[in-house]
Parts: structure tokens; sequence; C-alpha cells
């Protein structure tokens, strides 16, 4: 098992930018894909961002593609998510989720998730 725990979510107007983190302990970090996930009031989680293993490959939703950038430092078992550009309909709770070695991942194959965190964009 892998315990995550995230943090970096705020209120921020639109245009601006915001940093979320997720420390992971527990399971060898750098032997599985990490995901970002989030849900906004009345609709289902979404896979947003993932990031391989290795960090050579990623995968970004169409609506988020050019803004969001994840990243990951195994060194120190984090997996980060800068937002740049933000709309307000980007205004969800951020999950961070482990998944496994499979590349391109599934929504399913994340099976490890974080607590949380808001992040709000104001118009």
């Amino acid at each position: 098992q892998v315990q995550l725990a995230e943090s970096g979510g705020g209120l921020v107007q639109a245009g601006g930018s915001l940093r979320l983190s997720c420390a992971a302990s527990g399971r060898t970090f750098s032997s599985y894909a990490m995901g970002w996930f989030r849900q906004a009031p009345g609709k289902e989680r979404e896979l947003v961002v993932a990031i391989s293993w290795s960090g050579t490959a990623t995968y970004y939703a169409d609506a988020v593609k050019d803004r969001f950038t994840i990243s990951r430092d195994n060194a120190k078992n984090t997996v980060y998510l800068q937002m740049n550009s933000l709309k307000p309909e980007d205004t969800a709770v951020y999950y961070c989720a482990a998944g496994s070695g499979r590349w391109p991942p599934r929504p399913r194959d994340f099976g490890s998730w974080g607590q949380g965190t808001q992040v709000t964009v104001s118009s």
C-alpha cells in the first residue's frame, strides 16, 4: 500500500497559477505511475494528468493541455502539478493517486488516493 498526502490547493483568480504537491510513502515510489484526478461539484471524478514511473511519459486531458504540467521527483517520493492560466472551470477537489506499472494508465489502474485538496478559481 502507498499513503499519499496532497498540499498546495487554495483560492486563486482566473489566469493565476497554483502548484500542487503529493508526498508518497509506503510502496517503492519509482515503480508506479502517478496521476492527478479532480472532481467538481455534481460531476464525476476525472483523470486530469498522469506520469509514468520513470517520468518519461505523460498524459494530459484535453481540457488542461498546455496549461498544466505534471512532474515527479523519485528521490523525494513526490509528484507535482503546476497549474497555469487557471480558469473557473478548473475549480474542483484535486486528488493525487498511485497507479501501477502499466502505461498508458486507465483510471481503474489507480488504487491509492490522497485525501484531496480544494482548488477554487474565481472569475
